[in-house]
């Protein structure tokens, strides 16, 4: 592929991070993925030929480091991967910020909000015994995920515990939700509904962290100059080099 052909870091580090998925499979070893179908199992739409070649090349990179673990191959991101942490944080807050909230108009996969679901329990808000909650979303293929005290897991049948709750409803509404549009009542008014026990009904929200940039607000106008921040200085064209005349 042909380069950008410039010295300057942000097209070098385009160049090198700016690639179709790259990204996303770096946020996935970020929330703690290590194995190769963990990793495609939170980007689902990733061919398994592509995620190979976008971990390899992130290794070449010296971003992520392949060994070997007690089940197979495992990646882990080296010191320099870590550091693209701020990147993908900065590309998240600016897409709560900036970008419409409208999670109907939206291809949503229910797959990737599961996995981020299962990643963010509240293990300490959970109920005394072990609990499976089936998730039935409209034109979406039904799942379960198993919530005990140290441990969620995301299944296609039940793994064989008392199944009290069901969410049923559109997609969209338990996005929404999750994503910090908007708050329970009004996922359930958008038509979600959560079917079982009133108790274990009305706790279930409470039972998961949501989304880690879901207290981000979106912006209140989207035009207008502002000052911008001390770093972003050198990059500015108002920042001119001053000259000796």
């Amino acid at each position: 592929m042909t380069g950008y052909g410039q010295f300057c870091a942000v097209a070098r580090a385009h160049e090198a991070l700016g690639g179709r998925w790259t990204l996303l499979v770096v946020r996935e070893l970020l929330c703690g993925s290590r194995r190769f179908n963990d990793i495609r199992r939170g980007i689902p739409r990733i061919s398994r030929t592509m995620l190979s070649e976008r971990l390899q090349a992130l290794a070449h990179l010296g971003v992520v480091a392949r060994g070997n673990g007690p089940h197979g191959p495992e990646y882990a991101l080296t010191e320099a991967g870590c550091e693209v942490a701020a990147l993908v944080g900065a590309l998240a807050t600016w897409g709560q910020r900036w970008l419409p909230r409208d999670a109907g108009e939206e291809d949503l996969d229910l797959e990737p909000l599961l996995v981020d679901m299962r990643r963010r329990v509240r293990f300490a808000s959970l109920p005394k015994d072990p609990v499976v909650v089936r998730f039935e979303l409209r034109g979406h293929k039904r799942r379960f995920m198993l919530l005990k005290a140290s441990e969620a897991s995301l299944c296609a049948q039940n793994p064989g515990f008392p199944e009290p709750l069901c969410v049923r409803g559109p997609l969209p509404a338990l996005a929404g939700w999750w994503r910090g549009d908007f708050a329970f009542v009004e996922a359930l008014r958008a038509g979600l509904a959560v079917e079982g026990p009133r108790a274990l009904a009305r706790a279930f929200p409470a039972w998961f962290e949501r989304y880690q940039f879901a207290g981000i607000a979106p912006a209140t106008a989207k035009s207008g100059l502002r000052t911008p921040l001390p770093e972003a200085a050198a990059l500015h064209p108002s920042r001119s080099i001053p000259t000796n005349a």
